[in-house]
C-alpha cells in the first residue's frame, strides 16, 4: 500500500453541496435558503408573529390550569377484578395487589396508584392493598368479609375504616359551615357560650401633652417670635 493509495470509508465523507447550479439541481435559485428578507436569516423565531397585531394566542380567553400536583390513578370497578377471578388470570386466595393486577392484565401502567371503584358484585372474601377506593367499593368488600388497606404512593399503609371516617368529618364539617352561614355567621366561641360575642375593646385616649410612653412633650413654640 502507498500513501496515494489511501482512502476513507465507505460513507465516512460526503460531497460538498453545490448551490446556485440551476434550478434542475434542487438548489438553484434561493440556494436552499428558503425566501428572501427576515425568513432567509438564522435565529429567527416568528411564529405566531402576526404583523404587529395583537396575535392569536393573546386574542383568546384563557380556561381553567393544569394542576402540576394531580395524580392519575388506574380506575378499576368491582366487576372486572370478578370476570379476571373467573377467568383465572387474577389470584383470589392472595392480597390483590396493584402489581398483582398489572401482571393480570387488568392495567397497563401502575402511574401514580389504583383506586377501586363500586361497580359491579364480587362472589367471595377478597383483600386488597390499593391507592385509594369508594366508600360503597370498600362497603361491597367488607359485607362479602373482605378488607381494603390503602397503600399510599410513598408505601404508607392506611386501613379503610379511617378513610371513611376522614369523609364523614369532612361532611360534619360542611354541614357545621352551612349551619353557622344560615344563623348569620356568629363566632363559633359565642354560639357554644349562647351569648352574644365580646365587642372589641376601645384604644385608651393618650392624655394630652404626653406620648405614647407618659413622656411630657415638649411645648410648641410660637412662630410669630
Amino acid at each position: 500500500m502507498r500513501l496515494n493509495e489511501i482512502r476513507d470509508n465507505p460513507g465516512a465523507t460526503s460531497a460538498k453541496k453545490r448551490l446556485g447550479r440551476g434550478i434542475g439541481s434542487g438548489l438553484g435559485k434561493t440556494a436552499g435558503k428558503g425566501t428572501k428578507g427576515q425568513k432567509a436569516r438564522a435565529g429567527v423565531a416568528i411564529k405566531g408573529f402576526e404583523g404587529g397585531q395583537m396575535p392569536l394566542h393573546r386574542r383568546l380567553p384563557k380556561r381553567g390550569f393544569n394542576n402540576i400536583f394531580a395524580k392519575r390513578f388506574n380506575e378499576i370497578n368491582l366487576g372486572k377484578i370478578q370476570g379476571a377471578i373467573d377467568a383465572g388470570t387474577l389470584d383470589a386466595t392472595k392480597t390483590i395487589t396493584v402489581e398483582a393486577l398489572k401482571e393480570a392484565g387488568l392495567i397497563r401502567r401502575v402511574k401514580d396508584g389504583v383506586r377501586l371503584l363500586g361497580a359491579g358484585e364480587i362472589k367471595g372474601k377478597l383483600l386488597f392493598e390499593v391507592t385509594g377506593a369508594s366508600a360503597s367499593a370498600i362497603k361491597a368488600v367488607e359485607a362479602k368479609g373482605g378488607s381494603v388497606t390503602l397503600k399510599s404512593i410513598t408505601g404508607r399503609e392506611k386501613p379503610a375504616a379511617d378513610f371513611i371516617k376522614a369523609e364523614k368529618r369532612a361532611k360534619k364539617r360542611e354541614a357545621l359551615a352551612s349551619k353557622a352561614a344560615a344563623k348569620g355567621g356568629k363566632p363559633k366561641a359565642a354560639e357554644e357560650e349562647g351569648g352574644e360575642a365580646e365587642a372589641p375593646k376601645a384604644k385608651k385616649a393618650k392624655p394630652e401633652g404626653k406620648g405614647e410612653h407618659g413622656e411630657a412633650k415638649p411645648a410648641k413654640k410660637d412662630k410669630s417670635e
